[in-house]
C-alpha cells in the first residue's frame, strides 16, 4: 500500500506534539505490566509507543499496514535496545496473534478504516486474540472534529526541514474526510523535494463504537476525554475508550 510510504520518513517530526507519554501512562495505569505482559500495538506506525511499552516491561508486537513505517519502527527498536516483533498486516485482518493481554490502537488509527464492517472485524479479531480478561485501549476522532474542525482548512506547517499545505474535503460518507497534503522536504543539499499524500478517515457516533464492543462480548467499556488534556464538553475532539473482555 503506497499510503504513508514517503510520509513515513517525516512522520515523527510532524507528530512531535503528540503526548505519547500520557498515552503510555494511561495504558500502564490500567493494565500494569506486573499483571499484563503481552501487548500488541496495532497501527504502530514508526514504533514510538511500541518502544515505550517494551521499555516498560511488556512483551510487544507491533502491527502496521505500511512496510515503510515498520522499517523505521524496527530500526528504532534496535537503536533503543528493545526486542519487538513487527508484523505487516491490516488491523481488520489481524491474524496469527494469540494470548494477548493488552491491545492498543493509538492516535486515531482506527479512523483509517473505511467501513463500519471493518471496524467490527477489527474488534472481533482483537476480542478473539485477547486472554480471558484482556484489555483494549484505543482512541477515535469525535463527530465534532470530523464535521467542524477538519473542514475548516487548509492547514499549514513549516520548520527548517519540512513544510506542508494540508487541504481537507468532506467525504461522501457521513462523518468522513479526505486529507490531501502537499509536502516539501529539504534534502542534504538544501533543495526541497515535493510529494503528495491523500488519506481518508471516517468516524461514527461514540455510541456506535461502545455498543459494537458490547455486542461482540466485551464486559466493560469505559470512555474518557481527558487522557491528553481536559476537553470542553461541547468541543470534544477525541474519545479514549478502554474495553475489558
Amino acid at each position: 500500500m503506497a499510503m504513508y510510504d514517503q510520509f513515513a520518513y517525516i512522520y515523527d517530526s510532524l507528530m512531535s506534539d503528540i503526548p505519547y507519554d500520557k498515552y503510555a501512562e494511561w495504558v500502564q495505569a490500567t493494565a500494569p505490566v506486573s499483571s499484563r505482559k503481552r501487548l500488541v500495538d496495532i497501527g504502530c506506525g514508526t514504533g514510538v509507543l511500541s518502544v515505550k511499552f517494551a521499555k516498560a516491561g511488556y512483551d510487544v508486537i507491533g502491527v502496521d499496514l505500511s512496510e515503510a513505517m515498520l522499517t523505521i519502527a524496527h530500526n528504532r527498536s534496535l537503536e533503543q535496545g528493545t526486542d519487538i516483533s513487527f508484523l505487516c498486516q491490516s488491523m481488520a485482518e489481524l491474524d496469527g496473534i494469540d494470548d494477548i493481554d493488552v491491545a492498543v490502537i493509538a492516535i486515531d488509527s482506527l479512523n483509517y478504516l473505511e467501513t463500519l464492517e471493518e471496524v467490527k472485524q477489527t474488534f472481533e479479531r482483537i476480542y478473539k486474540a485477547l486472554t480471558s480478561d484482556g484489555q483494549l485501549f484505543f482512541d477515535v476522532h469525535s463527530l465534532y472534529k470530523m464535521d467542524t474542525i477538519f473542514p475548516d482548512g487548509p492547514f499549514t506547517y513549516e520548520d527548517e526541514q519540512v513544510a506542508y499545505i494540508w487541504h481537507t474535503e468532506i467525504g461522501d460518507e457521513s462523518h468522513s474526510i479526505y486529507h490531501d497534503m502537499t509536502f516539501f522536504v529539504r534534502d542534504e543539499t538544501g533543495y526541497y523535494e515535493r510529494f503528495e499524500e491523500s488519506h481518508y478517515q471516517r468516524t461514527y457516533p461514540l455510541e456506535t463504537f461502545t455498543e459494537l464492543l458490547k455486542q461482540i462480548g466485551f464486559a466493560s467499556v469505559v470512555v474518557s476525554t481527558s487522557i491528553f488534556d481536559e476537553q470542553d464538553e461541547k468541543e470534544i475532539e477525541r474519545y479514549f475508550i478502554h474495553a475489558t473482555k
